[in-house]
């Protein structure tokens, strides 16, 4: 049997620039009321940049709401009307200043179902060539390249705990082994 909450009433509290919250009212299957906050957000991409010699180029940057710094996919949000695969394209040449002559979408996922709607859309790329270093201002970043055993063992170590790029290691793992 499914459980659906029914949404009431929604109020917008914040809107800004990368994402909104607002305050649902609902009923649940139990005829009882509750409120949900929820974050709304455009959605982003995460490339699993993969070489020639099957090491995954990452970044690591500072990320102020863990207040650390990260190891993690190059990735980026969706700007409005944009679609995944674009954004793809524009964020491996501001992340990680390269272009991919074979572009594959992978799969998507929800980053925190529980109270947010962002969806990350999950690429591999691959034939990778120097391009543009476009990188984005007010984007600090370090570029790196790691081989896939590497990266499973700092997931496992804890070294790497950003959910979109562990999911992308095990997929690129995957990928790597079937070949």
């Amino acid at each position: 049997m499914l459980y659906e909450e029914k949404t009431m009433k929604s109020d917008k509290v914040y809107e800004g620039k990368i994402l909104n919250l607002k305050v649902d009212t609902v009923e649940m299957p139990d005829k009882k009321y509750s409120k949900r906050e929820i974050i709304e957000h455009s959605g982003g991409v995460a490339m699993i940049a993969l070489t020639s010699n099957d090491s995954l180029i990452l970044v690591k940057q500072y990320r102020k709401a863990v207040e650390d710094f990260l190891i993690e996919l190059p990735a980026g949000k969706l700007e409005l009307n944009e679609e995944p695969r674009e954004t793809a394209i524009r964020e491996l040449k501001e992340e990680i200043g390269m272009e991919s002559n074979k572009l594959t979408y992978l799969s998507e996922f929800y980053t925190s179902p529980g109270y947010c709607n962002e969806k990350i859309h999950l690429f591999l790329a691959e034939d990778l060539k120097k391009g543009d270093f476009e990188q984005e201002e007010g984007e600090f970043l370090e570029v790196l390249e790691f081989n896939i055993d590497e990266l499973v063992k700092m997931v496992k170590m804890g070294d790497i705990i950003d959910s979109k790029t562990i999911i992308g290691i095990f997929i690129a793992k995957e990928i790597i082994e079937g070949r």
